[in-house]
């Protein structure tokens, strides 16, 4: 396998970069490389940068509006804007739902949904979670009831991220009780405008407000909205999940984190001394680098299989536990490695001095990114999925 670039690929990673040093607002950038907090209009305005550069969807075929670029490239373009400090794309509309329309979706729905991706006209949410089912997602009772032309929708969704941003949610609902748990959900598309919608923010310990609490009481939600068929949503919702866990292979965003670790390990103690000078420090980071190489590799056969097949297979599970393992890693190296300064949070601080951008938020990344081996699906349950897909335990 050549894991080297061609040198095509070379030229198309220049013009990325060429293009985001252009092109990036100086103030996002200042925002996402000093761990400050991003608004709405934040995202939505680099994502109208993009959409006027012609690349408002890296990841979609033509057909449907986006660059039609192939894996490797999309690759390129999500390291190279990782590494300029540039706000993420809205993962939910591209990455999850955007994924499903195309497969399942009726013609109508595409037309009129994908385009206000793209544009940065509309912010999707993902209503899936509830107060008891997490893991065991086919236990879910939010319900929608079929009443002449529209379902009515009564129920709850939990840890719903940047619910407090969107325009809409694709949630996943209970249409049927009969049979098996999972042959009763479907999939559905509701307008966060919607009477009878309520969003409750979850404050966490750090203070910061990205999750929330849905709440839906007697939502009238058209027909047209359902995806899929009737009492079928499950197939979406396992197709959708298995994009999801391909995107949280974190390796671009590792790498980055990696990056940022050394320069504080590199900063003097207050002995004088620089903690990379610590052997045993030195060797946690060295097999952390190590591992998310052979993860990156791993990454990079997955994406040419994909590329062969057209969806990830269960071998997705297999990026999401390593990934979010390794993330988990650097974070816990990185707070260590920050000491004292890993308990500031104040965005209005000027600090100064190697990785101090890092530094002043260090705990709270750490305290957050515990979540990574559970959203998802968690990492235990990806381990069974392996286990039974993919070895065939």
């Amino acid at each position: 396998m050549n894991i080297d670039y061609s040198s095509e690929e070379q030229v198309f990673r220049m013009s990325v970069k060429a293009f985001l040093a252009q092109k990036l607002p100086d103030d996002l950038r200042q925002k996402v490389a000093n761990r400050q907090r991003l608004k709405r209009e934040d995202f939505m305005r680099w994502q109208r940068i993009l959409f006027e550069q012609g690349w408002g969807a890296p990841y979609w075929p033509v057909e449907h509006g986006g660059t039609g670029w192939n894996h490797t490239q999309a690759y390129i373009f999500d390291q190279a804007c990782i590494e300029a400090d540039a706000p993420p794309l809205i993962s939910f509309g591209h990455k999850m739902l955007a994924p499903v329309l195309m497969a399942f979706g009726t013609p109508a729905q595409k037309s009129a949904i994908l385009p206000k991706i793209i544009s940065g006209e509309h912010f999707w949410c993902q209503g899936y979670s509830e107060p008891g089912s997490g893991s065991d997602l086919a236990s879910l009772k939010t319900k929608a009831e079929r009443v002449g032309d529209t379902y009515v929708v009564n129920g709850q969704k939990t840890w719903t991220t940047q619910a407090q941003f969107a325009d809409w949610i694709f949630c996943l609902v209970r249409t049927s009780t009969e049979g098996r748990a999972q042959q009763g959900i479907s999939f559905l598309l509701i307008d966060m405008k919607s009477p009878g919608v309520t969003v409750r923010p979850i404050i966490m310990l750090d203070g910061e407000h990205e999750v929330n609490e849905v709440f839906f009481e007697n939502v009238t939600v058209p027909l047209t909205n359902l995806v899929g068929e009737e009492n079928k949503g499950w197939t979406c919702a396992k197709f959708l999940l298995s994009h999801e866990r391909t995107g949280l292979n974190l390796v671009s965003i590792s790498k980055r984190l990696l990056v940022r670790l050394k320069l504080i390990a590199r900063g003097e103690q207050a002995d004088g001394q620089t903690l990379m000078k610590d052997v045993r420090f030195r060797d946690r980071v060295a097999q952390c680098e190590m591992e998310l190489m052979a993860h990156e590799m791993t990454l990079l056969r997955a994406l040419a299989t994909t590329a062969k097949t057209g969806a990830p297979g269960p071998e997705a599970s297999i990026l999401k536990i390593r990934g979010t393992e390794l993330a988990q890693q650097i974070f816990e190296l990185t707070l260590y490695a920050s000491g004292p300064e890993a308990l500031i949070r104040d965005d209005t601080l000027a600090l100064d001095g190697p990785g101090w951008a890092y530094t002043h938020a260090a705990a709270n990344d750490y305290f957050n990114m515990r979540k990574l081996s559970i959203f998802g699906g968690t990492n235990e349950i990806q381990r069974n999925i392996v286990a039974q897909h993919v070895l065939g335990l």
